[in-house]
């Protein structure tokens, strides 16, 4: 199994650096936007200024060449202070990382520079109706038809979905139930509709819709990878985001966490500070214990996709890192409403909303119940 990995002097830097820039731009927004449950376009252009757009791609199409640990770090510190706008950077990569990984280098060249210099934005589109966790079932049809594809059907909880200009999209091309499904990389303009936008408990300003294609002519050009490999390129990509959304999880909770404390060593009854109180030392101590361990399975999975996995060991600890650090998430945020009392059950403060936000991250890039399924199978194969 790989070590664990210890941060560089760097990357240490890299976190202060982040969290200084969090604090000033982005947390002052964040319940405005949960608020709205609007896009936060100032957000996202306080994003590019940094040049966090640019983040997770390779030099030579205009991005920075981070590793994934740094992007983690990137991902844990926008979330600490606004989850929606994490996502801001989080999703362009989900949609992007199949052109990366499979595309040709004229879908490579064409679209990655859009995406590190902030012009365009892309979505993943796998989900439908009645293809969630059972990607495998999806009917979205591409039929060819000269040197284009006709796509056509629906896709459900498709992130940034009316604000994305580019989609990657997957489609049964064949009957066979894996290796019937191709990938596509196709423009919005060309008439990726908006049927419905939803309206979430969490994570509201970043939009969440169904969208439709009606006979899409897409071109061939803009296939990603080979005819029937999308299944295996779905899952491939999934394996390599999975531990950012656990970064995500992580910076919720933390974020929660150091509200708490600071609330509690100035909140006073009966003459002394909450924080002074024991039993809500040990339950501030069981969340750090907890918040750092999901860090620390984040990052191994983050290294383990830099080093190219060697070992194999990318799915299994992707999906325990996911699942761990959304589990923490969620009963971290939810003692951070415990400790602010009724204070924290209003949204004057912020641990309701990261209460909130944290939820989604038990459920999207597949549920936990999905991690658990690829752990045991491990555990009993």
């Amino acid at each position: 199994m790989s070590q664990p990995i210890t941060l560089t002097d760097e990357q240490r830097e890299f976190r202060a650096v982040l969290r200084q820039f969090v604090a000033e731009k982005i947390t002052p927004l964040a319940a405005e936007t949960d608020r709205t449950g609007e896009y936060s376009w100032a957000s996202f252009e306080a994003l590019k200024a940094m040049e966090l757009t640019a983040l997770g791609y390779p030099e030579q199409y205009g991005g920075s060449g981070a590793s994934l640990v740094d992007q983690a770090i990137a991902a844990e510190e926008v979330a600490r202070g606004c989850a929606s706008t994490s996502l801001q950077i989080l999703i362009s990569k989900l949609g992007m990382l199949p052109v990366l990984n499979f595309g040709s280098e004229k879908l490579k060249s064409t679209y990655i520079p859009r995406i590190c210099s902030g012009e365009s934005q892309c979505s993943y589109a796998l989900s439908e109706p009645d293809a969630g966790s059972d990607v495998a079932s999806m009917i979205m049809k591409a039929v060819p038809d000269g040197d284009h594809w006709v796509l056509s059907g629906t896709k459900c909880w498709i992130t940034n979905a009316g604000i994305s200009d580019i989609y990657t999209v997957f489609a049964r091309t064949s009957p066979d139930r894996h290796k019937g499904i191709t990938a596509f990389l196709v423009k919005a303009e060309w008439g990726v509709q908006i049927d419905k936008l939803e309206h979430k408990l969490g994570i509201k300003g970043s939009p969440t819709g169904i969208i439709r294609l009606d006979e899409v002519r897409v071109p061939d050009s803009h296939r990603i990878g080979e005819v029937g490999e999308g299944f295996a390129i779905a899952m491939h990509t999934l394996d390599r985001s999975r531990p950012t959304i656990g970064a995500q999880a992580v910076g919720i909770a933390q974020g929660a966490l150091d509200y708490a404390v600071g609330y509690m060593n100035n909140r006073t009854t009966f003459g002394r500070p909450i924080g002074s109180n024991q039993g809500l030392q040990w339950m501030a101590a069981d969340c750090a214990m907890r918040i750092e361990a999901a860090r620390a399975l984040v990052y191994r999975a983050c290294a383990m996709v830099d080093e190219g996995d060697p070992h194999g060991e990318l799915a299994v600890a992707g999906a325990m890192a996911k699942c761990f650090a959304s589990d923490v998430a969620m009963q971290v945020t939810t003692d951070a409403v415990q400790f602010l009392g009724g204070y924290g059950y209003t949204n004057e403060f912020p641990v309701e909303r990261m209460m909130r936000d944290a939820k989604i991250t038990q459920i999207y890039e597949g549920t936990n119940q999905i991690q658990r399924m690829v752990i045991a199978k491990k555990l009993f194969s």
